[in-house]
């Protein structure tokens, strides 16, 4: 049978597979016109409804519609865990309810944001620990530190995040950065985007495959570094000492360069690089 109402403030009965619900038909069809909620009770379409208390029926898992009624009356994205985010957004892409997808995704998204930026160690915290023998920060969420001038030699950094870290004036000399070669910097695939190593002594680092994009490197000593494949658009590194550097099949475009002494570029991208 086909809804009808005389009032749009009207009051709607709801059974969402077995669990009952009473709402308005002005929160089931004003927040997102364009709804599958919104069309059911246009008045267009035929839906089911039970003979005794009059609920409308409609064959989906009520677990979360009560969220989705919240976001129909108040706009209000509820904090939930992920799995939970997941089962919530499966049913707003259901009913076509396109705000509330968008303020899921942009929730789950703000969640992992602030979860790589929760360091978990403070520059004090840092300055204790290389005060002992062996300093292993594996794993470890470094996010944003500002780790300039300390002396991190020999420091295994292998799988820490270091987005934004603050590397000036550090010595990096044979740290470790992935659990690969106990003699030299390995940054293999890593994610450095953006990072600050002005001054910086990476002396026969290994940052192959990197993500150095934007990367500040002024200044630092990268002799005999290996950049091959290394993404290092855009990177700052005017007056870094590159000398006997590997760039083979880096791309460096926009990049600022300076002494390039004895420098492998072979299948480099130098495409608007400043040299």
């Amino acid at each position: 049978m086909a809804y009808h109402s005389d009032s749009s403030s009207s009051m709607v009965r709801l059974n969402i597979g077995g669990r009952k619900f009473c709402t308005t038909l002005d929160t089931l069809t004003q927040r997102e016109p364009d709804s599958m909620l919104a069309a059911m009770f246009s008045g267009r379409h035929t839906i089911c409804q039970e003979s005794e208390k009059g609920h409308i029926f409609v064959d989906r898992d009520g677990k979360h519609f009560c969220h989705i009624l919240n976001w129909l009356r108040d706009g209000v994205i509820p904090p939930l865990k992920d799995s939970e985010y997941a089962q919530l957004l499966r049913e707003a892409e259901y009913y076509q309810l396109l705000g509330l997808v968008d303020g899921i995704k942009s929730a789950l998204s703000k969640r992992k944001e602030d979860e790589e930026l929760g360091t978990e160690l403070t520059r004090i915290d840092i300055i204790k620990c290389i005060q002992s023998d062996r300093v292993r920060f594996r794993g470890v969420n470094l996010s944003g530190l500002d780790l300039s001038k300390l002396d991190l030699s020999f420091v295994d950094f292998s799988y820490a995040c270091l987005k934004t870290v603050f590397f000036s004036r550090a010595n990096l000399q044979c740290a470790k950065f992935r659990d690969v070669d106990a003699e030299a910097s390995i940054f293999h695939n890593a994610t450095l985007r953006e990072c600050e190593f002005t001054g910086a002594n990476l002396r026969g680092a290994v940052l192959a495959g990197a993500n150095l994009q934007s990367a500040n490197l002024q200044d630092a000593c990268l002799i005999g570094c290996s950049f091959c494949g290394a993404d290092l658009r855009s990177a700052h590194l005017q007056t870094a000492d590159l000398t006997n550097a590997n760039l083979e099949g880096a791309n460096l475009e926009g990049a600022n360069l300076k002494q390039l002494e004895g420098a492998k570029l072979d299948g480099a991208n130098l495409l608007g690089a400043i040299r």
